[in-house]
């Protein structure tokens, strides 16, 4: 099993059996709606759980905080953050409304009272602010950014935009004009080769 060693330690046996059935689900929605390539399906834990908690190697959010997963598609990093962080409330913001069904079908199925989804954009959220964005290699880092600040609370846990990303970032970074902090997760958080020029980045206020 590809999750065997790589699995947070902190994470229970009730959460793991959760991780566990992820395959088997997207199994039958990508059935259904094709929400995950099926080259990606073959190596569905390394690809889309474990790419997730990476996050969770680094970040450990706090009880009670909020966290928007921007263009969250079928549901990562989202859905197996939310599956480890219980307390922790994670709102799926997608502008493709199939993949907004799937999150909450997955949701409803392992019993996430943790999720809530949107088929929206998040330019278009004007009411609500969220302790950090989280989000995996949707678009620019700049226009990752710039639709997640005004969303972001002033007084918040403070955590910013976080996302996975992919590659040769110096110029993204450099378009930001932001200070990034970046983790490397090849070697750092992983050993598979799959994870070479893989990071996490974040940006705070």
């Amino acid at each position: 099993m590809e999750l065997q060693g790589e699995i947070l330690d902190f994470v229970t046996d009730e959460q793991q059996e959760k991780l566990l059935q992820l395959k088997d689900l997207y199994a039958y929605w990508n059935q259904q709606i094709n929400v995950i390539s099926r080259k990606d399906m073959d190596s569905f834990y390394i690809h889309h759980v474990l790419h997730s908690l990476a996050i969770a190697k680094v970040f450990s959010f706090l009880p009670h905080t909020t966290l928007m997963d921007l263009g969250c598609g079928g549901g990562f990093p989202g859905i197996p953050l939310a599956i480890c962080f219980p307390q922790t409330h994670f709102h799926m913001v997608d502008s493709i409304g199939k993949k907004i069904k799937v999150v909450l079908a997955v949701a409803e199925e392992l019993s996430l009272a943790n999720i809530t989804a949107a088929h929206t954009r998040a330019e278009d959220i004007k009411d609500r602010k969220f302790d950090g964005v989280i989000s995996r290699a949707v678009a620019p880092l700049k226009d990752l950014w710039r639709w997640s600040h005004p969303l972001l609370k002033k007084n918040g846990a403070g955590y910013g935009l976080i996302c996975l990303k992919g590659g040769d970032l110096a110029r993204e970074i450099h378009d930001t004009g932001k200070r990034i902090h970046q983790w490397e997760i090849y070697g750092n958080i992983y050993k598979h080769e799959w994870f070479k020029e893989k990071y996490i980045l974040q940006i705070k206020h």
